[in-house]
């Protein structure tokens, strides 16, 4: 059993009736999510392909970046099994289209983020890293955003990943081209379509430069709200945080209702688009005083740089 159901369960949440009704997924959902994130990736690009300048480029990179967050936030959600009702459509539409062009495996990522849930801020956790440095001082909050704008962050993860999967001997190779093999196909074909146009630098600029810095910015943002500088670690209402989110931190930090997460922590079957209603069920169920709960991701930062 998650220790996040060891003194609330989803049962104390909703009836039978409720839960099924919620847990319903649906394939056009899925291809919705997916159309939504690549077309406004697809957008941003082109509005500096189209007009190319500092400024446009910067809004680019900003807004790809935050719809880069929003592939690996649809990633999370088929490796929860929903982003789509059809199992296959499932596994495939979420590796291919979410994961391999972040240079992600979902199912390396499912495995650990199972353990997340079921050990939520526990040792056993294996996302617990992540939390466990916060609250910093500003100076810190400072140098960590640093890093992640100037691609530090990207190149030490990547490094760690590769180390990871080179030290395990045993079927090294095995493990290289099932981890790899997906991202680097993926992200061949896009340079390669790009340069077949004679424009390379587009993917240089508008892919590769995002990943490797707004991205781990609203990453660790995202990460932090989360879990980071929380209150009671054996309470699931205070162990999780849920952040109210306004229009451009959801385009941003928060994309596709991931800001509801103790809402996602007590009833991770429901859908990420069914999550809001979720919220609103637990307030008018008497939950809201017990939820760890904060207005906007200025006051999550604030939490966690007072140090």
């Amino acid at each position: 059993m998650s220790t996040q159901w060891q003194h609330i369960k989803p049962s104390d949440i909703v009836n039978t009736d409720e839960s099924h009704r919620l847990r319903q997924r649906s394939d056009l959902w899925g291809y919705w999510l997916l159309a939504h994130c690549w077309g406004v990736i697809i957008l941003s690009g082109a509005l500096y392909a189209f007009t190319p300048n500092a400024f446009t480029l910067l809004v680019a990179v900003t807004i790809i970046g935050g719809r880069q967050l929003g592939l690996a936030i649809l990633m999370h959600e088929g490796s929860h099994g929903m982003l789509f009702k059809t199992r296959t459509l499932n596994e495939r539409m979420t590796q291919w289209f979410t994961a391999w062009p972040m240079l992600l495996n979902i199912h390396a990522y499912r495995v650990r983020h199972m353990a997340h849930h079921r050990f939520t801020r526990t040792d056993k956790d294996p996302e617990n890293y992540l939390y466990t440095p916060f609250p910093v001082t500003p100076n810190s909050m400072t140098r960590k955003f640093l890093r992640d704008l100037t691609g530090i962050v990207f190149i030490r993860t990547n490094a760690a990943i590769f180390r990871f999967i080179w030290g395990q001997k045993k079927g090294r190779s095995v493990r290289l081209i099932g981890y790899y093999g997906g991202p680097l196909l993926f992200n061949g074909l896009l340079a390669g379509g790009f340069a077949a146009f004679g424009r390379l630098d587009l993917y240089l600029l508008l892919w590769l430069l995002p990943m490797a810095t707004t991205y781990q910015l609203f990453l660790r943002i995202r990460n932090i709200a989360e879990h980071a500088a929380v209150g009671d670690l054996g309470d699931a209402l205070q162990n999780t945080r849920t952040t109210l989110a306004g229009p451009i931190a959801r385009a941003l930090v928060a994309p596709y209702w991931v800001n509801f997460h103790i809402e996602h922590h007590m009833l991770p079957y429901v859908p990420c688009y069914r999550l809001a209603a979720i919220h609103k069920l637990m307030l008018a169920r008497g939950f809201g005083e017990k939820m760890l709960i904060v207005d906007g991701y200025n006051h999550v930062l604030r939490l966690n740089s007072s140090a």
